[in-house]
């Protein structure tokens, strides 16, 4: 018994220690500048996912200090302090699982509100300057050209929607698609095939994502926290109380509680 108990103080400290490891991931990231690197950032400004770096900035602090109490609980083995931090921890969760739950409706709802912005900034070349010289960027970086395809462009494609023609044997494999333009460079034009809005999404959604992760990787922890520090807590309970044998004149063998010394 003495040994499974240690062992599951020794559980209890390393689960509460790795909470307090996500707590402090909660603050990074939340006081990090993700949002920032995505590309065309302008484009998204009314998807921002603020309230979720919120969530994580308020959340971050509370749970590094309660699994500094839990941690300080299982190490002394201070039976009350293990119930008071199982009810904080606990009430912590309860309030995440309600702030974090926006989240999982914004993530489901963006592909539609991405898919909304994209027809309102085409054509892209009357768009702003700075908008067009991003997405230049993310087309000579990736491949792409366009945000659902290179007609977004009308005629006016640029530069670094431009590709290699493919040889002859690699016409059914390229990623390059022969378009007719107006543009100087005489035709025929090759240009990417592949939309730049994929990609977009996915700088886009990222943040979110790695915000749910974090919360449910918390959420996890905390629901073991709780349930190991219970299980201290209330040792007395569950722990079986030490016996006694006795054999009595006819050679019968009886077991009772050992009194207890106080």
């Amino acid at each position: 018994m003495a040994r499974y108990r240690s062992y599951l103080r020794g559980l209890s400290i390393c689960v509460t220690v790795l909470l307090m490891a996500s707590g402090l991931v909660m603050i990074g990231v939340g006081f990090s500048s993700i949002d920032g690197n995505i590309p065309v950032a302008k484009l998204f400004e009314q998807l921002s996912s603020s309230d979720g770096l919120k969530l994580l900035q308020g959340f971050g602090p509370i749970t590094v200090i309660l699994s500094v109490l839990g941690v300080c609980a299982a190490a002394l083995d201070l039976k009350t302090l293990l119930l008071v931090f199982s009810a904080l921890i606990f009430v912590e969760f309860v309030a995440l699982m309600v702030v974090a739950s926006p989240l999982v409706q914004v993530q489901a709802q963006m592909d539609g509100a991405v898919d909304e912005v994209f027809l309102n900034v085409t054509p892209l070349y009357r768009t702003e300057s700075y908008i067009q010289g991003e997405l230049n960027k993310l087309q000579f970086s990736d491949s792409c050209c366009g945000l659902r395809s290179f007609e977004d462009w009308d005629n006016q494609l640029p530069v670094s929607c431009f590709c290699t023609p493919p040889a002859a044997d690699q016409l059914l494999d390229s990623s390059c698609v022969m378009v007719e333009s107006d543009l100087r460079t005489p035709p025929p034009l090759w240009v990417h095939s592949e939309p730049c809005g994929p990609i977009l999404k996915s700088y886009l959604s990222f943040p979110i994502k790695l915000r749910i992760g974090i919360v449910s990787a918390v959420a996890t922890l905390t629901m073991a926290a709780i349930a190991l520090c219970l299980t201290l807590g209330l040792e007395q309970y569950w722990k079986k109380p030490p016996v006694e044998t006795t054999v009595d004149d006819f050679n019968r063998v009886k077991y009772q509680p050992k009194p207890s010394l106080t």
